[in-house]
């Protein structure tokens, strides 16, 4: 069945800044599942000690989120339905990991001020669910 809806302009412009934003926090996974000993001792010591202790399921839920995120923009290109599933889990990724940030381990203590991103990051996984229903429900999805 192919859907032969004409989509706004802003539904690409959605999707791909999306994706761009996800495959940044691919990169950003990569860096941390990556990171050299002669990487982590440049950073500040309240940061190595927050990267060592990180529990494998917080860096599990980080892998879901922007891996799931990424799949979810790139059916969203594709107009399918498997992007609101997508979206789903990348959001229950995204609060995971923030949930161990702000309620078990004291990331206010250790970041100080650096809130905006954290926030920012639950904000867009949140559109993009909420985005991608709206354009199922729309049947600009199939």
């Amino acid at each position: 069945m192919t859907n032969n809806t004409k989509l706004p302009v802003w539904f690409w412009i959605i999707s791909i800044a999306g994706l761009v934003w996800n495959l940044l926090g691919v990169v950003a996974y990569l860096g941390q599942a990556y990171m050299t000993d002669e990487q982590m001792a440049l950073l500040p010591e309240a940061d190595q000690n927050w990267y060592n202790n990180v529990p494998a399921w917080v860096t599990a839920a980080f892998a879901i989120a922007v891996f799931a995120g990424t799949l979810g923009c790139i059916a969203l290109l594709l107009r399918k339905r498997w992007a609101v599933p997508l979206f789903m889990l990348s959001l229950i990724g995204v609060l995971a990991q923030q949930v161990y940030n702000f309620f078990l381990q004291d990331y206010v203590a250790i970041e100080g001020t650096r809130m905006i991103m954290p926030i920012v990051v639950i904000l867009v996984a949140g559109l993009l669910y909420w985005y991608s229903k709206g354009a199922r429900e729309k049947a600009w999805l199939t």
